[in-house]
């Protein structure tokens, strides 16, 4: 039954769209803002054109994130100038009592997302909303997204919020808080829903996995929630991204090579590999050591795919600490490496380590390196990409190319919007679909196969 109590002597159903920035957090704080929108009698749309309320779920990790939020909001209010628009998400939990923002008609945080139908309910008054609050009691949280933004058959489960590593260059300790896990049972019973409801590919998702229940229950509960999550029946699949390398549990490498549920795919972000600059990220390890996970990892899952993501230009990070590595990238043979250049984020420790003049000279140097680490990184993933030729595969099929007998998806060894694809030859494949698919050829970084 709608709810239409929000708003007064209107007639029809008001429209809302969402624009979600940022990280696949984000994305399942999208999905749960979508959810209070519709039981409060809102019509979900899919073009800012449409609507008459546009949320901008914004990033606030790092400069360009902050700067890529900020025009898409003015974007969005200029395509579309008449409607309602509320700047929400992590910009707007870091600075929204000091942001000055006129344009928008709330300005909404991102801890407490059940008061988002207030925010709704007071866009009619003329003073701008802005609502930071804390999070609820782990039991008033929710666990039954109605809309999903991810491809068919694909979600993402998260389990906990916050970080307790704090490290000296993130922001997000500031934004999201200390580590917060989700209770044990909560996790399980999303993950029941989520199966009952038709989903194939789990991605477990938070700042760092393998934190998981160290706030709750004094250790760390990760390997036992798959094990419990990968025990459950029906047909899927599950993808864990982000653990820190510092923190990995061991037991989870066995119980990934034990259970065909768990897919071997580990994001691990080791960030760098130099010693020193690693102590200064307020980080420990080296080449070797990350090496050494790596090496253990492939030793019993010897299907897994390592993902990691490396910082450049960090303060005290010179050419001889590049060089090393470099030497990492080509020791540690990653399947997948995303990197990015330092940004200088106030309140965090690491601001104060160089000015705003010095730091502008170490990232115009650092831009360079990353060219040179990128290079270096490019026929490493080739070639480790050659060992899925021959091979069979399940694979998800996320689009149909249309007036073709094509369909774009995605192996194991691919996840959502990070890595390559698989383009499959082949009839009577839709979204959603899982099919066998024979792998032939490697493109760049993606594969070629044919369905079977």
């Amino acid at each position: 039954m709608l709810n239409f109590s929000l708003w007064a002597n209107l007639d029809v159903v008001k429209k809302i769209y969402v624009e979600s920035l940022g990280c696949a957090k984000n994305q399942v704080d999208s999905e749960l803002l979508i959810t209070y929108a519709l039981e409060n009698g809102y019509q979900r749309v899919e073009e800012a054109e449409e609507a008459d309320v546009i949320v901008v779920n914004t990033c606030g990790f790092i400069e360009s994130a902050k700067e890529e939020s900020i025009s898409t909001f003015f974007a969005l209010k200029e395509l579309k100038p008449e409607a309602k628009i509320i700047l929400a998400g992590c910009l707007a939990q870091r600075y929204g009592n000091e942001i000055e923002l006129e344009e928008a008609s709330a300005i909404f945080g991102n801890h407490d997302l059940s008061k988002f139908p207030e925010v709704l309910a007071e866009l009619e008054a003329e003073s701008q909303k802005i609502a930071i609050p804390e999070y609820p009691d782990p039991d008033r949280e929710r666990d039954d997204r109605k809309i999903l933004l991810s491809f068919p058959r694909s979600a993402y489960l998260k389990i906990s919020e916050g970080c307790n590593h704090c490290c000296n260059y993130c922001a997000i300790p500031i934004i999201r808080g200390p580590l917060r896990s989700r209770p044990f049972e909560s996790v399980v019973k999303e993950a029941e829903r989520l199966i009952s409801e038709g989903i194939y590919e789990i991605n477990i998702i938070a700042q760092d996995l393998g934190a998981y229940g160290l706030d709750l229950y004094g250790r760390s509960r990760f390997v036992e929630l798959m094990d419990a999550l990968s025990s459950l029946e029906g047909e899927f699949v599950l993808r864990m991204l982000y653990i820190h390398p510092d923190t990995f549990p061991e037991g989870l490498i066995e119980l990934t090579a034990e259970r065909k549920k768990i897919l071997p795919y580990f994001d691990i972000p080791f960030q760098h590999a130099h010693p020193e600059v690693l102590k200064l990220m307020k980080r420990s390890g080296n080449t070797e050591v990350y090496a050494g996970l790596i090496n253990r990892i492939r030793e019993k899952c010897k299907d897994a795919v390592i993902r990691s993501t490396l910082m450049l230009g960090f303060p005290g990070e010179d050419r001889s600490a590049f060089e090393e590595l470099l030497r990492f990238v080509n020791v540690a043979k990653l399947d997948w490496m995303g990197s990015f250049l330092y940004s200088r984020e106030e309140d965090t420790p690491a601001y104060e380590m160089r000015g705003e003049k010095e730091h502008n000279k170490a990232h115009k140097i650092a831009a360079k390196w990353q060219k040179e680490l990128e290079a270096a990184q490019s026929p490493i993933t080739s070639a480790r990409l050659e060992r899925f030729v021959g091979n069979v595969y399940d694979a998800l099929i996320e689009e149909k190319v249309e007036g073709e007998d094509l369909a774009i998806g995605r192996i194991y060894a691919q996840a959502p919007d990070v890595d390559g694809l698989t383009v499959i030859m082949g009839r009577d494949m839709n979204p959603g679909d899982v099919v066998k698919v024979g792998i032939r050829a490697v493109r760049g970084v993606d594969l070629e196969g044919v369905k079977l």
